[in-house]
């Protein structure tokens, strides 16, 4: 990994992986639909449309206008894929987040310390 390559934050991953689920079908409100859908989480356009933005800044998806549709009143969808290297970043993540849970097991049994962190991993 590059010195100045940084992880994905958990909402980047989350719209990562949406795109890459949804495939030709990846804009604004399917993925927004997908992400309540599969992890419970209402999401506003905007905070959608900042982080899409910050990921093409990245060079992690790509956008493109569809066709503008009467349905929508004239306007086209604005369409994304996610890029080779969001891929590669996707990969990262999920490796790095592999390793920092292996040998770790959550149960009921584990309580909390009167710090607030818990331990009997």
């Amino acid at each position: 990994m590059m010195e100045k390559e940084k992880f994905l934050g958990e909402f980047e991953q989350f719209i990562l992986l949406a795109i890459v689920k949804l495939a030709d079908d990846a804009y604004g409100s399917t993925i927004r639909q997908l992400l309540e859908k599969t992890i419970a989480r209402e999401v506003t356009i905007g905070a959608l449309y900042t982080t899409l933005d910050r990921l093409e800044k990245k060079g992690l998806v790509e956008s493109h206008q569809g066709e503008a549709t009467a349905v929508r009143g004239g306007r086209a969808k604005k369409h994304f894929i996610v890029t080779a290297q969001g891929i590669q970043a996707l990969k990262r993540s999920k490796q790095a987040l592999n390793n920092m849970w292996q040998d770790i097991a959550l149960n009921e049994f584990n309580q909390p310390l009167s710090s607030g962190f818990c331990c009997g991993f």
